[in-house]
């Protein structure tokens, strides 16, 4: 009894305390469904009938409607009887029963809930698309626009591969010097830390796009040997490396500051010199470690290669705008979209997998 009084009296539930009603939100889920079926139905005749093709309507309309009701439906029903057991189960004093089927209900209610919300998103976007006779379809999404684009604009789209590769070789080099310089020991490395940190603060501080709009015109302007002789390729491969120099700079830092001290120290004990302790006792650690931050900073880096196009680069985007003056039509830059798309997501899982792999070897250090 005394116990009983002390759990109580924590805050815990005791074993007479029944589970939250589930009922209700089972019922909510199936008016989420009935709502959301509804609104598919509508929206599948509205969409239908912009559509070409008789009988279409009718068709469309019956196996969306059908496919929304076997997908949503199922766990919705599934809930209402996990709830209904677990009224039952309390009733009959069986409390263990009784709380499973509660949570039971709970999860498929919520899973309903969250998979009605899914649906209306997409209605949303298929709505958007075929609103004012579908307008905005024909606009981005023109079928035509795009079979005449895609060849020419693919092509274009190999200029931002080999300035996003050639930045990216050079970015890491510069990068880890600005670290470098930036950590640099003793009063002796004082000045390079301030010059270090002055670029890194102040390129940071610049849209890219400024960056490479003075490059790219400023110095043909200035004609400064060798450099004002470059193409605009290589201008923009040059504004992107100082640009981006600075981000990987910071990368490379944190990397560095991240391995523990007493690995330098004891790399110091055994007479290794303090650059032969950085190459290769420090660096190896830090460059495994940053990595994810380093591929998220060059999926950016991709994406800026669009900005070329402001010194005339014929990149992907510059081509695809040539197109859209021509045929008085935005499907081309969708092609864009879609190369950088492409390219852009397996990446991004490639981070997201290095991540979860450096977080479970962190765990089982």
């Amino acid at each position: 009894m005394t116990s009983s009084l002390l759990t109580t009296e924590r805050g815990e539930p005791s074993k007479s305390t029944p589970p939250p009603p589930a009922l209700p939100l089972a019922a909510t889920a199936v008016a989420a469904v009935l709502a959301t079926t509804a609104l598919t139905a509508l929206t599948a005749v509205s969409v239908s009938r912009v559509l070409p093709g008789s009988g279409t309507p009718v068709i469309l309309g019956a196996v969306v409607v059908a496919a929304a009701v076997l997908v949503l439906l199922k766990p919705a029903t599934r809930a209402v009887r996990s709830a209904r057991a677990a009224a039952t189960a309390w009733g009959q004093e069986r409390r263990t029963d009784a709380r499973r089927a509660a949570s039971e209900a709970r999860e498929d209610a919520w899973t309903t809930l969250g998979w009605c919300l899914a649906a209306l998103v997409l209605l949303g976007v298929v709505w958007f698309l075929c609103t004012n006779d579908r307008a905005v379809q024909r606009t981005f999404f023109d079928g035509k626009v795009i079979g005449i684009s895609f060849g020419e604009t693919a092509s274009a789209f190999g200029t931002n591969l080999f300035i996003a590769v050639v930045a990216q070789v050079l970015i890491l080099a510069w990068g880890l010097a600005l670290a470098l310089a930036r950590m640099a020991p003793g009063r002796a490395g004082r000045p390079l830390r301030l010059l270090a940190t002055t670029y890194i603060d102040g390129f940071r501080a610049v849209p890219a796009i400024i960056i490479i709009y003075l490059i790219g015109f400023g110095l043909p302007l200035a004609e400064v040997p060798f450099l004002s002789s470059l193409s605009p390729v290589w201008f923009a491969i040059l504004a992107l490396t100082l640009t981006y120099g600075a981000y990987v700079a910071e990368v490379f830092r944190a990397g560095i500051e991240s391995v523990a001290p007493g690995q330098s120290a004891a790399a110091r004990s055994l007479g290794l010199s303090r650059s032969a302790t950085l190459r290769h006792v420090v660096l190896p650690q830090a460059t495994r470690r940053v990595v994810p931050p380093l591929l998220n900073d060059f999926i950016s880096l991709q994406k800026d290669t669009a900005l070329v196009n402001v010194i005339g680069t014929i990149d992907a985007f510059n081509q695809s705008k040539i197109f859209a003056s021509n045929h008085f039509n935005l499907s081309s830059v969708t092609v864009v979209a879609g190369l950088f798309v492409l390219i852009t997501i397996p990446q991004a899982r490639l981070v997201d997998r290095l991540v979860a792999r450096e977080q479970r070897r962190g765990k089982g250090a």
